[in-house]
């Protein structure tokens, strides 16, 4: 599978969707510091998951919640 411009901008679409549901993100980075947190990795052609970002110490459920939007928009 080739590098996918739509998939890659609904799971971008998600990732603001989860920015927005949680306030407090606002008050440490951006929303396109968030996106850019999640940076798309491509191995054999198939999209790897996103790893827990070092730089901001996000929650569980906030992590999960992008695992969730990775695995939905490339499904």
């Amino acid at each position: 599978m080739a590098n996918d411009f739509i998939k890659e901008k609904q799971f971008e679409m998600k990732l603001i969707e989860i920015y927005r549901q949680h306030p407090w993100l606002g008050d440490e980075i951006s929303q396109q510091e968030f996106i850019c947190l999640f940076p798309m990795h491509y191995k054999n052609g198939n999209p790897q998951r996103p790893e827990k970002p070092a730089e901001v110490d996000l929650d569980r459920d906030t992590f999960l919640k992008v695992l969730v939007a990775f695995k939905s928009s490339f499904s």
